[in-house]
């Protein structure tokens, strides 16, 4: 895409991949110069009295006791009664909703489309803030009005002691490393586990654009059980060649050695895994999001050669791979031509001349049918 970004303030995005990400925080000046921020904290607090979005307020100093957290949809008299400072308001997967906040996501894919999570914006009064925490993903800190004071810690993790009494993970100690006062336009890139603290200065708005990774419990229970799924049943553990024991009731290390060889020729199924990962990786977020618009484009194939467009929708997410061949749609796997997959998920859209080109995805039962009736593919909407 032409928008994406090819340097990172000064430095080129291939030094930063190389020296920063996932090692090392990076303050970046002016980012993006003469940023315009796309929503204002007013309109934000309209999205929060919606039922279908996600949101929270943090209140450092709360009614039931310091950093109490409140789940949304919120109405106008909770905003109402909010104290003067020293509170936020975040909304997840904002978007899902604006046009114009999907439109930063572009300008971020030097990093794989399947590795992105979704944009979360916060608003904060003054001196409001999260507290002191850390995160187990990877995010950018983009400033969009007014500033914000970002400290940065060291790494820590689920062992650091965390402060009681709250449901959020608030550090019971917090020592900056660094610190920095943020304006419209810059933006800060903080790895997984960095702690972190930013309080606003003055009222102000934070886009954070955050990518996700699978935890190794994940992997291993996910992958396992779809592993196992294919195994037939007379594949169990052998050990021909067996030596006399000398200490029946030990498990040798040699057995344990050829039980790790035996595991590692049962996981040695790259297809299985590549199938598994490109499901588990385009799981929608939000699939009752999603499913608000089944079958809204029904009407596709009168419309299409019309010159209208089917769009993945915004709450959707789609990968595609080469070996084995195949295109990933929230969560599923379907066959379809690696040249549509290839563009489909670089483009995100379907024309009449896709499928001229590839008559068989329009088939009755096939591919955008399908795509359709789950409210994956969709006219272009509206903003919220």
């Amino acid at each position: 895409m032409s928008n994406v970004l090819t340097h990172l303030g000064d430095m080129p995005v291939a030094e930063f991949l190389r020296d920063y990400w996932q090692q090392k925080p990076l303050l970046i000046r002016n980012a993006f110069p003469d940023f315009e921020s796309p929503i204002s904290g007013e309109e934000l607090a309209g999205m929060a009295l919606e039922e279908a979005v996600e949101s929270r307020l943090v209140l450092e100093n709360g009614d039931t006791g310091p950093w109490e957290l409140r789940t949304g949809p919120f109405t106008e008299e909770d905003f109402l009664s909010l104290p003067r400072s020293h509170w936020t308001l975040l909304v997840q997967a904002v978007d899902q909703w604006l046009s114009e906040v999907a439109e930063l996501k572009q300008y971020f894919r030097f990093i794989p489309d399947w590795r992105l999570d979704d944009v979360m914006i916060s608003y904060a009064a003054d001196q409001g803030s999260v507290g002191p925490h850390f995160d187990y993903y990877d995010v950018f800190l983009l400033q969009a009005e007014g500033k914000r004071r970002w400290q940065q810690g060291p790494k820590v993790d689920e062992d650091t002691p965390r402060l009681d009494g709250t449901p959020l993970k608030i550090l019971q100690s917090f020592e900056p490393e660094n610190s920095w006062v943020l304006e419209p336009g810059d933006m800060l890139y903080l790895p997984p586990q960095y702690s972190h603290w930013g309080v606003a200065e003055g009222a102000c708005t934070t886009i954070s654009i955050g990518f996700r990774a699978p935890s190794a419990r994940t992997i291993l229970e996910d992958l396992a059980a779809e592993v196992a799924h294919g195994l037939p049943e007379h594949l169990r553990y052998t050990d021909p060649g067996r030596v006399p024991a000398t200490s029946p009731g030990e498990i040798d290390s040699a057995s344990v050695e050829l039980l790790r060889a035996q595991l590692h020729s049962w996981l040695e199924q790259p297809q299985n895994i590549a199938q598994w990962f490109g499901a588990v990786m385009t799981e929608a977020k939000y699939p009752d999001t999603v499913a608000l618009d089944a079958g809204s484009a029904d009407d596709w194939r009168e419309q299409l050669p019309q010159g209208a467009e089917l769009v993945l929708n915004p709450a959707s997410r789609c990968a595609f791979c080469r070996k084995p061949e195949s295109l990933f749609v929230d969560g599923e796997t379907f066959p379809a031509p690696l040249p549509f997959a290839e563009k489909f998920c670089e483009t995100h859209v379907i024309t009449q001349a896709d499928i001229e080109h590839y008559p068989q995805l329009a088939e009755p039962g096939a591919l955008i049918e399908q795509l359709v009736a789950q409210g994956t593919l969709i006219y272009p909407p509206e903003d919220f």
